[in-house]
């Protein structure tokens, strides 16, 4: 049970800290946006992009589990982005409904989630052709832990771009014990 609570609240430190990322985003004009700072995925919007194109193609994936298309179908009616760097939409207006789309979705689908289905088997092949047969449980941490990766790059370049998300960590969404 604990692993299902763990999962539900890095489902929602997701959610909020997108929300955070992209209302510090849109405090930057397009240039600051698209300027080449140097990163993996060259500026914000492309280190954005990508967590969008890394949380499709895996959401993707999930849903080819027997029991959990119902929650993720909007997910199915996507495109597979075709490489981790695609670009959805330089626009922060328009790449931010679709983030918030994935971000809801990732919410209901983990809350769905028991024991059993974290136990089963995710057969899979990345990018460059790799299988992979994984316990579902284990790919969601590193489902969660590569969009924090990330939104730590992002908000980096933020921070040298001048604008300041504000706190970051998941310990603001850990509830007091009474």
């Amino acid at each position: 049970m604990a692993e299902i609570a763990n999962l539900v609240l890095l489902a929602s430190y997701n959610r909020w800290m997108n929300e955070k990322l992209y209302a510090a985003a849109a405090a930057l004009p397009q240039q600051a946006l698209e300027q080449d700072r140097g990163a993996f995925f060259g500026s914000i919007i492309g280190t954005l992009n990508h967590i969008v194109a890394g949380d499709t193609i895996w959401l993707k994936r999930f849903a080819a589990l027997a029991d959990h298309a119902v929650p993720l179908a909007p997910v199915l009616a996507l495109s597979t982005p075709p490489a981790l760097a695609t670009i959805f939409s330089t626009e922060l207006a328009l790449l931010a409904p679709h983030r918030a789309m994935l971000d809801g979705v990732i919410e209901a689908w983990v809350a769905t989630l028991d024991a059993a289905a974290l136990d089963a088997t995710l057969h899979y092949q990345n990018s460059k052709g790799v299988v992979g047969d994984k316990r579902l449980g284990s790919v969601l941490l590193h489902f969660f832990n590569h969009q924090t990766h990330h939104r730590g790059q992002a908000s980096t370049l933020l921070s040298q771009a001048g604008v300041d998300i504000g706190v970051t960590d998941l310990l603001m969404l850990v509830p007091n014990r009474a």
